[in-house]
C-alpha cells in the first residue's frame, strides 16, 4: 500500500480529501529507481478543474509512454490545506508516488487563464522552489510553463525557467533526451537552460533582456547570446493522425467539471473571428481521420467506463466529417448507454435532426454566442453570424421542442455604441417573440426562457484587436448597468435573465494578458498579501490587487487605457505564430471598416499560417483537393481589393521562405 503524504487526521479534517490522495482508475505508477526522469505536471487550480483538462491528459499518457520518463500529477491546494501544510511545514506533493515535488527533474505548470497566476507562485512557494528563476540552483527542479497564457508569457517569465510555445506533443521528447543526455554528463543548469532555447518552441526568459524607452513603452527586446534565437517559433502537430492520444483516460475520484471522455476531432478554426485568440494561434486547421476517431472513441470509453463522450474542437461544426462520426457515435452510444455532447455547433450550420436525435432525453438549452447585439457590430469583429442565421436556427429549434435559449455577448468591443447596447435585449425579445408567433399555445412545452449573459473585452495578443483599448471598471459596469435596464423595459422581460461578469476580474486579465516583465513584482506582492484562487469570485479580492500596485509603483491604466500606436514593439512580438502582424493590422483595418472577411474555406487571406505546409491551407493543396473541401473564391461576397490580396499573398510568400 502507498503511504500518503498527509495523514488521516488532515485528510479527515479538509473538504473534499480525495482530491490529494492519487490511485485513481488508469494512473501510471513507476518505480523512480528505474526511471532518468521524473515530471510534476501541475494544473494550478483545484483537482476538479484540473482533471478536465484534456492538454494534461494528452501530455501525461505521451510522457509515461516512455520508458525512462515518468509523469505524475499535481494540483493546488484549496485554502484548508493550504494553511495546514503551512502550519506543520508539509511540502507540496505529486499525487501517484506522493513524493515531494522539490525531488522531482521538472515541473510542469500548465497556465490555462490569467487568472491563475497567484495559484503559481503558491505551487513553487509550497513545494520549497525560489518563486524567482534567477534564485534556483541545481538542486530545484527544472520549472517549464506552457499552454494558452505562453503566447505572453512576460509577466510570469521571472517564475520560469523555460517557456513552451505551441502544441505540447512535439518538442518535449527532445527535450528529455537532452536533459537526460546532459544530466549524465554533469554539465550545469545554466549550460542546459541555453542549449534548450535553441530547441525550436522553448523560450528560455533568462537568455533576453528587455529594455525599455523613457515613456515605458518596449524599446527593445534582444537575445543576451548570439547563439540563441531572436524569434521563437511556435510549434505544431503538423498530422494529427500520427499523434497518438491517451485511449485510457484518468478517471477522477471526484466529479470534475468536464466528466466525459473527450474526443479531439480537430485543430484550429477557420472563422478568424477577430476578437478570438484561439482562433489565431491555432491556425492552420488540422483534423483527425474519421476512421482514426472511430477507434480511439471505442477504446476510451471501453478503458474509463463514462456514460458520456464528447466532441472537442473551436468550431465542431466545421469538421468535415462530422455526419459520419456522429452517425457511427449514435450506433455505438446507444448500444453502451452512453450519452453524445456536441458543444461548439455554430448556429449557421445548426442541424435539428441531429441535435434531437443525440439529445433525445431532454432538451438542453440552445446557445447562441452571438458576441454583439446588432449586425454591424458582429461585422467588425468578423462573427460570421446574421440575425437571419440566429432567426433560422431558433425558428427551427423552438419546432423541435427547445424552449431554453442562452446568448452570450461582449460589451467593450472596439467601435460599440449605444445602439449595439441596445440591440443585445432587442435581438433577445425578437427571438422571445418569434418563440409565440411560430408554436400555437396548444403545442408549447412550457415557457420561453432566455439567459443572456456578457463578458467584459479583452484584447489578446495575436488577435487584430492587440491595438485596441479597453475601458475603466466604472465604464463597464455603466455598459452594463444600461443593458440590465433596458432588458427590463422589453414587453417579455420576465421571460428573460441577464447577467455579467465582474468588471474587477476582467481589467486586472487585461493587464496580465498584455503585461510585460515589469507586471511580475506585482503578481509576487500581491501573492504575499494573501490572493489565492482568483478565478474563483468569492476568493478574488481587488483590494489587495490595486495594493500590490502600488506598492510596486506599477500603473495599470499604462497596460488597459493607452492607445497602441500601429508600429509599438508589443512584448509578445519574439514570439512567431505564423499568423503575421501585417496580417492582423490588415485585420485592425477591415474591422475599423466593418468589412467582413471570408473564412479559410471560402477564401484564403494569406494570414501566413500556410508556412507551416499543414492543414486546410490551400497554399498546400492542389485544386483538386481544394474542391473536395469546398474551397472557393468566395462566390456571391466582396472579396478584397486586389491590393489586399496581394498583400495577402506576399506575407504567405514571405513566411514560406523564412
Amino acid at each position: 500500500m502507498r503511504k500518503l503524504a498527509l495523514s488521516e487526521e488532515i485528510l479527515n479534517s479538509i473538504e473534499k480529501p480525495a482530491r490529494y490522495v492519487g490511485g485513481e482508475l488508469n494512473t501510471v505508477m513507476k518505480d523512480p529507481a528505474t526511471v532518468d526522469l521524473r515530471f510534476a505536471f501541475c494544473f494550478p487550480d483545484v483537482y476538479e478543474i484540473g482533471m478536465g483538462n484534456l492538454g494534461l491528459q494528452i501530455l501525461y499518457d505521451q510522457f509515461n509512454r516512455r520508458p525512462d520518463v515518468w509523469c505524475e500529477r499535481l494540483y493546488s491546494p484549496w485554502p484548508d490545506l493550504d494553511k495546514i501544510m503551512r502550519e506543520k511545514k508539509i511540502p507540496l506533493f505529486a499525487l501517484e508516488s506522493q513524493d515531494p515535488v522539490k525531488d522531482f527533474d521538472f515541473l510542469g505548470i500548465t497556465l490555462q487563464y490569467e487568472m491563475c497566476y497567484s495559484n503559481v507562485l503558491q505551487v513553487l512557494d509550497l513545494s520549497g522552489i525560489p518563486l524567482y528563476a534567477a534564485e534556483r540552483t541545481a538542486a530545484d527542479p527544472i520549472v517549464i510553463g506552457g499552454g494558452p497564457c505562453t503566447y505572453n508569457p512576460e509577466p510570469v517569465a521571472a517564475f520560469f525557467d523555460l517557456i513552451y510555445i505551441g502544441e505540447g506533443e512535439v518538442v518535449y521528447d527532445a527535450l528529455f533526451d537532452l536533459y537526460i543526455r546532459m544530466k549524465k554528463a554533469g554539465a550545469s543548469r545554466e549550460s542546459f537552460l541555453h542549449e534548450a532555447s535553441k530547441l525550436e518552441g522553448i523560450y528560455v526568459p533568462s537568455l533576453y533582456e528587455p529594455r525599455y524607452h523613457e515613456d515605458g513603452t518596449l524599446a527593445a527586446f534582444e537575445p543576451r547570446f548570439d547563439d540563441v534565437p531572436k524569434r521563437v517559433r511556435r510549434v505544431i502537430v503538423r498530422e494529427m493522425d500520427r499523434q497518438p492520444y491517451p485511449t485510457s483516460p484518468i478517471v477522477p475520484y471526484l466529479r470534475p467539471f468536464q466528466d466525459r471522455v473527450t474526443l479531439e476531432i480537430m485543430r484550429g478554426c477557420i472563422r478568424g473571428c477577430r476578437f478570438c485568440q484561439a482562433g489565431m494561434v491555432y491556425r492552420p486547421v488540422r483534423e483527425r481521420s474519421l476512421a482514426e476517431l472511430k477507434e480511439i472513441a471505442v477504446a476510451a470509453l471501453k478503458a474509463s467506463g463514462y456514460d458520456e463522450i464528447s466532441l472537442s474542437s473551436l468550431s465542431s461544426s466545421d469538421y468535415s466529417h462530422l455526419a459520419g462520426l456522429v452517425t457511427y457515435l449514435m450506433d455505438e452510444c446507444e448500444a453502451r448507454h452512453v450519452n453524445i455532447s456536441l458543444p461548439s455547433l455554430r448556429i449557421d450550420n445548426f442541424s435539428l435532426d441531429v441535435m434531437s436525435r443525440v439529445q433525445d432525453i431532454k432538451k438542453s438549452s440552445l446557445t447562441f454566442a452571438a458576441e454583439a447585439g446588432t449586425q454591424r457590430l458582429r461585422d467588425v469583429i468578423n462573427k460570421g453570424l446574421t440575425e437571419e442565421d440566429i432567426m433560422r436556427g431558433a425558428k427551427e429549434a423552438f419546432h423541435g421542442g427547445w424552449t431554453k435559449v442562452k446568448f452570450y455577448f461582449m460589451l467593450g468591443l472596439p467601435t460599440e455604441t449605444e445602439e449595439d447596447r441596445k440591440g443585445i435585449p432587442e435581438l433577445c425579445e425578437r427571438v422571445s417573440e418569434l418563440f409565440y408567433e411560430e408554436i400555437p399555445k396548444e403545442e408549447r412545452k412550457g415557457k420561453i426562457q432566455i439567459t443572456a449573459s456578457s463578458s467584459f473585452f479583452v484584447p489578446k495578443p495575436f488577435t487584430p484587436f492587440e491595438w485596441a483599448v479597453m475601458e475603466t471598471k466604472e465604464e463597464y459596469l455603466a455598459r452594463a448597468h444600461f443593458v440590465k435596464d433596458t432588458f427590463r423595459a422589453q414587453k417579455n422581460n420576465r421571460a428573460m435573465h441577464y447577467e455579467y461578469h465582474d468588471a474587477d476580474v476582467t481589467v486586472l486579465e487585461g493587464v496580465f494578458a498584455r503585461g510585460d516583465r515589469r507586471v511580475a513584482p506585482v503578481i509576487r506582492r500581491a501573492y504575499e498579501l494573501g490572493c489565492l484562487f482568483d478565478a474563483w469570485s468569492e476568493q478574488f479580492n481587488d483590494d489587495k490587487w490595486q495594493q500590490a500596485f502600488r506598492d510596486c509603483g506599477v500603473d495599470p491604466d499604462f497596460y488597459t487605457l493607452r492607445e497602441r500606436p500601429e508600429e509599438e514593439l508589443f512584448p509578445w512580438d519574439f514570439i512567431d505564430i505564423g499568423v503575421t502582424k501585417r496580417f492582423l493590422r490588415r485585420e485592425w483595418d477591415r474591422a475599423m471598416e466593418g468589412v467582413v472577411t471570408p473564412n479559410c474555406l471560402e477564401q484564403c487571406s494569406g494570414c501566413g499560417a500556410g508556412s507551416y505546409g499543414c492543414g486546410i491551407c490551400p497554399t498546400n493543396r492542389n485544386p483538386q483537393e481544394q474542391a473536395a473541401r469546398g474551397m472557393r473564391g468566395a462566390a456571391g461576397k466582396k472579396a478584397p481589393p486586389d491590393s489586399e490580396q496581394t498583400a495577402a499573398a506576399e506575407d504567405v510568400a514571405g513566411e514560406v521562405t523564412t
